[in-house]
């Protein structure tokens, strides 16, 4: 039995183990940090992401750059960040259909259906909630919070019980079919504490994606949610969001 197989019989078998209480703590020790990259310090940040629904023209290109930069699985039901188009008709129902199963820009369907009153795409990924539900019930402290604000996984410590991809009320987490671990978006932390975009903010044609530091008054981001009125998905959840919409339907949870 290896190290893996030990710690999930001990979730399953005895979550109110010690041993449990002893790994969790041993984890705030030792969490990954990015002070490793020289001259970035964590604490002067507070990372979150601004999106333009209106803008968002469902074209997939953050999807495929996610998909390359991350290594996310090839398999089609596996994102880190992902586009859901909802349709409007005129009876009163809302559909919702997620496009990036399927590559390349979405199909217009406005004018192959008279019943449509309208369409529009809302992008999706990680809430980096300040307040992550995630972290509370990882057993191992394998996903926790940076400094900075983003949520991340410990693929070395996780067991693979999935208790935080069924805590994420955003369906943002999924368990990787190759390394067995939990997975998700990470606003591309290793380009991030670099001074780098993350990949789907940079390949936007449109910019209907705006990432920046929440801390700083003149960030971009910052600016945009001054400009706009700002909505965040499932507010009555108190995970306070870092992904803030502008222009969000009333329609979308």
């Amino acid at each position: 039995m290896n190290k893996r197989e030990f710690l999930t019989d001990a979730v399953l078998f005895f979550p109110a183990a010690g041993l449990l209480e002893a790994l969790a703590l041993e984890a705030e020790g030792k969490e990954l940090s990015a002070d490793t990259t020289t001259g970035y310090d964590a604490s002067l940040h507070w990372y979150g992401m601004g999106i333009d629904v209106n803008k968002c023209i469902g074209c997939n290109r953050c999807v495929e750059a996610c998909k390359a930069e991350n290594d996310v699985p090839d398999e089609p039901y596996y994102f880190r960040t992902w586009i859901e188009r909802y349709t409007v008709r005129r009876d009163g129902k809302t559909t919702v259909e997620c496009i990036s199963t399927k590559p390349g820009p979405a199909k217009q369907v406005e004018a192959e259906d008279p019943s449509v009153v309208r369409t529009f795409f809302v992008p999706k990924l990680c809430n980096q909630c300040a307040h992550p539900p995630c972290v509370q019930v990882c057993p191992v402290g394998a996903t926790f919070q940076t400094k900075d604000g983003v949520v991340l996984v410990d693929e070395k410590r996780c067991i693979g019980c999935r208790y935080c991809i069924q805590a994420c009320p955003y369906g943002a987490r999924y368990l990787n079919p190759h390394t067995k671990t939990a997975d998700k978006c990470t606003f591309c932390y290793h380009r991030v504490t670099k001074g780098l975009q993350p990949a789907c903010v940079e390949v936007c044609p449109t910019e209907a994606r705006i990432f920046g530091d929440l801390n700083k008054l003149s960030d971009r981001l910052v600016r945009f949610q001054r400009a706009n009125d700002i909505s965040v998905l499932k507010p009555d959840l108190n995970t306070d969001p870092k992904v803030r919409y502008a222009k969000l339907d009333g329609e979308v949870r």
